[in-house]
């Protein structure tokens, strides 16, 4: 199989209501991808985000509870967690990480939860989906207590935004670095110095739609198809042709979610 790997989406978004289909059986095979890993971060519904995985061969899914929703976490919420991780294309637990630009949970709440669900992934080996937005220091300290289970089993920092020398310490944690739209933006010069640095077998594209359209969608709703303008900055950005960075995504992504293609 070719093409492109969008290995963080929300299609199960109700944004997508009215042409979700649409756009999977038209859009994305006429963008080239191939795949997409549709993330489903509250697991008070994660029902829609499995429904496309079970319906479409091109999606999988992961499930996690988001630091948005930690204080809502529950000791069924976790049996209920293991047992959606055992379908599968079931492929990673997350997003999971530490949000304190919005502060939506309590931060106690977020560390315990964020704790909890590495514990629980390391248990069932399987990769983690990362989400950190203000608060890498705290969540370094966190991933660092974990050090042997990611290495083992792998995971992805989603939407990096941090510094090289940030990406220098995920990248000895095992971790994949996702670049998705923000990439394209105008003034991202610490997004171009972290490209610039972190090497082709690791790093991973995606959209995270349907926010952070690239330009020179930026302000519409994203989706999979718009992934090839993050791909091609990253390849200008490399001095590769945009086949090879595609390449090098598509790679990537099926070996941390551990998927099987047919070639």
């Amino acid at each position: 199989m070719s093409g492109s790997f969008d290995t963080h989406a929300h299609l199960s978004d109700p944004r997508f209501d009215g042409d979700r289909d649409e756009v999977i059986e038209k859009k994305l095979p006429e963008a080239g991808v191939a795949l997409v890993c549709d993330v489903g971060c509250d697991l008070r519904d994660v029902s829609r985000t499995l429904e496309l995985a079970k319906k479409y061969d091109r999606i999988y899914a992961a499930v996690g509870m988001h630091p948005h929703t930690a204080e809502h976490m529950t000791i069924n919420m976790y049996n209920d967690l293991k047992r959606w991780l055992a379908l599968p294309k079931t492929v990673a637990l997350g997003e999971i990480g530490l949000d304190y630009y919005y502060d939506l949970s309590p931060r106690e709440a977020q560390r315990k939860v964020f704790d909890e669900q590495l514990s629980l992934a390391a248990e069932l080996k399987k990769p983690v989906v990362l989400h950190v937005r203000d608060a890498m220091g705290e969540s370094l300290d966190i991933l660092r207590a974990h050090r042997q289970e990611l290495l083992a089993n792998g995971g992805i920092m989603h939407c990096f935004s941090g510094s090289a020398e940030t990406a220098r310490e995920c990248l000895e944690l095992g971790l994949m670095i996702g670049f998705g739209g923000s990439l394209t933006f105008k003034n991202n010069r610490r997004g171009v110095e972290t490209a610039q640095f972190v090497p082709m077998d690791r790093v991973v594209f995606e959209t995270d739609c349907p926010y952070l359209a690239p330009v020179p969608h930026r302000g519409e709703r994203n989706d999979p198809s718009l992934m090839r303008f993050a791909i091609a900055r990253f390849a200008e950005i490399k001095g590769v042709p945009y086949e090879a960075a595609e390449k090098a995504g598509y790679e990537n992504g099926c070996g941390v979610y551990r998927i099987t293609t047919k070639t």
